[in-house]
């Protein structure tokens, strides 16, 4: 039974990883486009607003180059793989 508890919680962390990273893309894909305003961009940048803005204050100012995407991917790539070795080690000792 722990198992399995384990075992979605791991599931529903990586879809939610996977889903966070698909969404920072996507806003830098529309960071080089002018897209209009709509419910779908809104949602876009109001979801990756914490992680982006977080980026952004340990990011250096590079001029018109904004690498804060990649810092976020990284963070959120470190963040990923601690959960999953805390859930692995918790499997290990029950």
């Amino acid at each position: 039974m722990e198992n399995q508890i384990l075992y979605f919680i791991s599931s529903f962390i990586a879809i939610l990883y996977k889903i966070l990273i698909f969404l920072i893309f996507a806003r830098v894909i529309l960071s080089w486009m002018r897209p209009s305003h709509n419910a779908f961009t809104r949602f876009i940048i109001d979801t990756t607003e914490p992680v982006m803005s977080l980026a952004k204050k340990v990011t250096p100012n590079l001029g018109p180059l904004d690498i804060s995407p990649i810092i976020a991917f990284i963070a959120i790539e470190i963040i990923y793989m601690l959960l999953l070795q805390g859930i692995q080690f918790i499997a290990s000792i029950i």
